[in-house]
């Protein structure tokens, strides 16, 4: 994984710098609705990376060409140069090759030039053409008359910041990170409609830390812009895996929001497949055979335009039609119909569905849970996400208690009540701590036996392990508030007596300072004569 840098200069190791970035870039925004904008401005982002990363190597190849005790020396230095510019040397490590008309320095050069627009876009086509993979992803459209191409040169000048300076800051985290925190930031700014592509970074690192995904098929129908596969490899190297130990497929129905994921993707260096084109996973599985180790996902909510009506006798419906009017339990059922034998799933979901009886989804819900399908319930404090201010819940399913690779919890699921954890971030946004982020997931692994969390025990008002008899027993409604109880008050040993005396003192004292400002109210509104008189 890339490693976090903690110094504090002014070239982007530190979190303030993606913000004052951010800030500078948003006011080059002019009028530009944000959702338009956030193409410009990530697309710009890609481009700097993959040119600083094959300028990088293509440094590195001039050097050891010229040094006469490396095994790559060349003594022409006209060849030195021709073969920097071999694309098999970049293709080879995973770089893309950059031609020299779509290179940062020369776009930078004539930043101020009227063409810039044109320049740009002829840049995206060219490296298209040299590097297959991307054909179609990237935006092509800077030379419209709508761009402001004074604004689009002092962006680009503002971009060309990112990485400069010592070596350790032109790693490709600060690219990575400056890339994530932008699309946090576009998907703020855009409201209802900026959530649908991209999910919290803490509720993707609670997914993520839960299910631990250290090996196997990883598989998200629903990617947006591929958030849980970047949080899914950094965990894998954070705990000395490899990224070969995970293979990542995934599924989106918007097309630029694909775009979104494969740059995203591609600036992490992560290989994924996302399938042949933007589809819908109901209609058009890109997919269809596959069963996958473990799934993350944030899939929309409450979705009732997607088609149930035509899919009425469709395979992946075991337990239950899921109702036309919402697709909560149409995702679900995709989700275990893509499950391997021992496979995992951890996804997002409206609270609704942990109670809901409307049309057939208490019957599939039941059935879900009589399977013993259902492993963990993790309800989350409202304001998480951009797209909704309700608060949403997780959803874990295991397709073979009996197999997990920690204890046998079967016929038991784990109730997790984290609605009262979070912190504001701003006026209308919460967000976890790392702190409450350790605590839920070590919960959850210690109830699945995983020594290195410790020993589990129900915590009441936080967590409850339930039996499958006590769930039924709730009409299998998966609300951990149904479970977990009322946390215990501390005793702050102060008599009983004493309290009840001390509030009723500060009731009087209260009701005194009333009467007092009503007094003053009353005198002020004389003496303004504002009684209503004609």
């Amino acid at each position: 994984m890339s490693k976090k840098k903690s110094s504090t200069n002014n070239n982007g190791a530190t979190l303030g710098f993606e913000a004052t970035l951010y800030q500078a870039a948003d006011k080059l925004r002019n009028n530009m609705d944000a959702a338009e904008y956030k193409h410009v401005v990530l697309g710009l982002i890609f481009l700097k990376y993959i040119s600083d990363s094959f300028e990088e190597k293509y440094n590195f190849l001039l050097q050891e060409f010229a040094n006469p005790k490396s095994k790559l020396y060349i003594k022409e230095e006209l060849d030195r140069s021709t073969w920097a510019e071999d694309r098999d040397e970049y293709l080879a490590e995973n770089i893309f090759y950059v031609p020299k008309e779509a290179r940062w320095s020369y776009l930078q050069a004539n930043a101020k030039q009227p063409e810039i627009g044109k320049r740009i876009d002829d840049a995206m086509h060219a490296i298209e053409e040299e590097n297959p993979r991307l054909k179609g992803v990237l935006p092509k459209d800077y030379a419209r008359p709508g761009l402001d191409k004074h604004r689009l040169g002092e962006l680009i000048d503002l971009i060309g910041t990112i990485g400069l300076g010592d070596e350790e800051n032109r790693s490709k985290d600060i690219l990575g990170r400056v890339y994530e925190y932008f699309l946090a930031r576009f998907a703020s700014a855009e409201g209802k409609r900026g959530g649908q592509f991209y999910t919290p970074r803490c509720v993707v690192q609670l997914l993520v830390e839960m299910l631990a995904p250290y090996q196997g098929r990883i598989y998200d129908p629903c990617c947006g812009s591929g958030g849980m596969f970047v949080q899914s490899e950094e965990f894998v190297e954070a705990h000395g895996g490899q990224r070969d130990d995970i293979s990542i497929y995934g599924q989106e129905s918007n097309r630029t929001t694909r775009r979104l994921a494969l740059m995203n993707l591609a600036i992490r260096g992560i290989e994924a497949n996302l399938g042949q084109e933007y589809a819908d996973s109901f209609h058009d599985d890109q997919h269809p055979d596959l069963k996958a180790d473990y799934i993350l996902a944030n899939p929309p909510f409450n979705s009732n335009d997607w088609g149930g009506e035509r899919l009425r006798e469709d395979k992946r419906w075991v337990y239950g039609t899921p109702p036309p009017g919402n697709a909560n339990f149409a995702w679900v059922q995709h989700f275990i119909y893509h499950l391997a034998p021992n496979g995992v799933a951890g996804f997002v979901l409206a609270n609704g569905s942990m109670s809901s009886n409307t049309v057939t989804e208490g019957e599939i819900r039941k059935n879900i849970v009589e399977a013993d399908l259902v492993d963990c319930m993790v309800a989350l404090p409202g304001q998480l996400f951009y797209s909704t201010s309700i608060p949403v819940c997780l959803w874990f399913i295991v397709r073979n208690k009996e197999n997990h690779r920690f204890r046998k919890r079967t016929g038991e699921t784990l109730f997790i009540d984290a609605r009262r954890l979070g912190k504001m971030i701003d006026r209308v946004h919460r967000e976890l701590t790392q702190k409450e982020l350790a605590r839920i997931a070590e919960t959850y692994h210690a109830w699945r036996g995983d020594e290195k969390s410790g020993e589990y025990a129900d915590v009441p008002g936080f967590c409850k392990s339930a039996t499958l008899d006590e769930i039924q027993e709730y009409d299998c409604v998966l609300t951990p508030g149904r479970y977990v109880g009322i946390a215990d008050v501390e005793d702050d040993e102060i008599p009983f007596e004493k309290q009840i005396t001390e509030l009723f003192e500060k009731l009087y004292e209260q009701l005194a300072e009333s009467e007092r400002l009503g007094a003053v109210i009353k005198k002020n509104l004389e003496t303004l004569d504002y009684r209503g008189e004609q």
